[in-house]
């Protein structure tokens, strides 16, 4: 059937730098790129394009330029090009159209419209390089009193402490499992997150054996609705068990790993069939009521021998509060909320732009109903979906969370540009793929030292900004929205948000 489609991208080459050497043909996993021997010349094929700038890095005389295709259709502001494409790709294939990454859509980015407070004359500012500043998390249940006693050697705690895992930084890698991503990527994120003190998160694709024992100190272990790689020496391994129940970019369904990506290592990491789909269903089969996720946050709590904090995983939906609520009540340690523009690696496009809500917008609501109700102490809060910067991270912490999981950003410090082609498993950038050629091109060292790099100017960012505010703690600053203002946000968004206007 003949293509009506416009090409996304165009591919322009300049005939006088480019030199033959055939780079762009061998970066190009999509074939946008060809080498004609008849009449040595280079030809590029627009319609594959991604968009992933691959060529156009690694072209030697900076002769490539991938821009958006300039053709358009007739303006019109209700049937935009992209839904124009859209039904064109519908109508020629009858299927459901896949994405990767997260929501592009212009949804209100609230992170833009809100603002922090700075010390000025009357509460002295603090300079973190000459003053020691606190950036420690620790993630899990606190108690509402302490008994403590005193004797010879000091203080001594009487109570019995619930399990809380310590993190340098309230940064933490958010869920990619191994199959979505390489094993070089998933091993960069698990190498910075022990070089710097904080976590990654396994997906619900397992822990290969031979990273457990160096990293599992650092991990977060899922249990997903697929149980994929699930053992007593997998819950046993890590530092939290999370319970996913659902994730930002594709709320309410599940997931579907297609057979070509499950490789030998990634079938014996899932303990599936070598070359098999891997389907994950959209409900968890064993969880049907908070009763029912109360059963299984006790039964992993049982099976770790009530040492490790146990974290259930939710999107970010209407009643958010609601939910989270009846999740701590249950009995989970640690709630995490992806909002609306957290990614994935593969999701209906319908889906992805259409269903969720931001992260801004559920976090406040959660922490204030677990301020109201009285049980905010009871588990920490991680929020996730979007974090672009430092500024977005400490204003997630006014809002009430105890920490962020970080997905998309570290991606890009890896060197991915977003082009959505993750669910292809044709990374050029041998992020999303299992394809040998494509993955190896991905040096865990150098990627792992970038990722450090990436975490460690947060840090710093964040102190700078701490001691700007008079503050030498991140505890100081949690759920304080007294140190946030909205600009430009309707009266509905402040109440939301528990804000005032900048001004007030």
């Amino acid at each position: 059937m003949y293509s009506y489609l416009l090409p996304e991208f165009t591919i322009e080459r300049k005939t006088d730098r480019c030199i033959k050497c055939r780079v762009c043909e061998r970066q190009c996993p999509f074939g946008g790129h060809k080498y004609d021997p008849d009449f040595d010349a280079m030809s590029s094929n627009e319609e594959v394009c991604a968009g992933c700038q691959r060529c156009a890095v690694f072209c030697p005389t900076g002769a490539l330029c991938i821009q958006p295709h300039p053709s358009q259709y007739k303006t019109n502001y209700n049937w935009t090009k992209e839904k124009f494409q859209d039904l064109k790709k519908q109508a020629e294939t009858g299927g459901i159209i896949l994405t990767g990454s997260g929501n592009d859509k212009p949804y209100k980015v609230y992170w833009d419209h809100l603002v922090l407070n700075a010390s000025q004359v009357t509460n002295p500012s603090i300079d973190p390089l000459r003053e020691p500043m606190e950036l420690r998390t620790f993630l899990g249940k606190k108690h509402d009193t302490l008994e403590i006693a005193m004797n010879e050697e000091g203080i001594e705690i009487k109570s019995e402490l619930n399990p809380n895992k310590m993190i340098e930084i309230p940064v933490a890698f958010s869920a990619m499992s191994y199959g979505a991503i390489s094993y070089q990527a998933f091993k960069s994120l698990a190498m910075a997150a022990k070089e710097v003190g904080t976590l990654f998160n396994t997906g619900e694709g397992g822990m290969p054996l031979e990273m457990r024992g160096e990293y599992g100190g650092n991990t977060v272990v899922q249990c997903a609705s697929g149980r994929f790689g699930v053992d007593s020496e997998y819950l046993n391994c890590a530092s939290i068990v999370e319970i996913k129940i659902g994730q930002g970019a594709k709320p309410g369904i599940g997931g579907h790993l297609p057979g070509e990506k499950v490789s030998f290592n990634v079938a014996r990491n899932r303990m599936i069939p070598e070359g098999t789909d891997a389907i994950s269903p959209a409900p968890q089969h064993d969880i049907y009521s908070i009763e029912d996720l109360s059963m299984l946050i006790y039964a992993l709590k049982e099976a770790t021998n009530y040492t490790k904090p146990i974290s259930v995983k939710i999107a970010a939906v209407h009643h958010v509060a609601a939910i989270a609520s009846g999740i701590v009540r249950a009995g989970a340690d640690i709630v995490a909320i992806d909002g609306i523009r957290g990614g994935t690696g593969s999701a209906p496009k319908i889906i992805r732009d259409n269903i969720g809500i931001p992260i801004e917008l559920a976090l406040a609501a959660v922490d204030k109903r677990l301020r109201d109700e009285g049980i905010r102490n009871k588990c920490s809060v991680i929020a996730a979906g979007g974090f672009r910067c430092s500024g977005d991270i400490l204003k997630a912490i006014a809002l009430g969370a105890d920490a962020v999981y970080i997905g998309t950003a570290a991606l890009v410090a890896m060197g991915c540009t977003l082009c959505q082609k993750c669910y292809t498993g044709k990374c050029s950038w041998g992020i999303c793929t299992q394809d040998p050629y494509l993955s190896k091109r991905l040096n865990p060292e150098i990627v792992s030292a970038k990722l450090v790099n990436l975490l460690r100017s947060w840090e710093r960012e964040i102190k700078e900004m701490l001691g700007g505010m008079g503050i030498n703690a991140i505890e100081s600053i949690r759920g304080n929205r007294d140190h946030l203002r909205g600009v430009g946000l309707e009266g509905w968004e402040l109440d939301v948000l528990g804000v005032k206007g900048a001004g007030e």
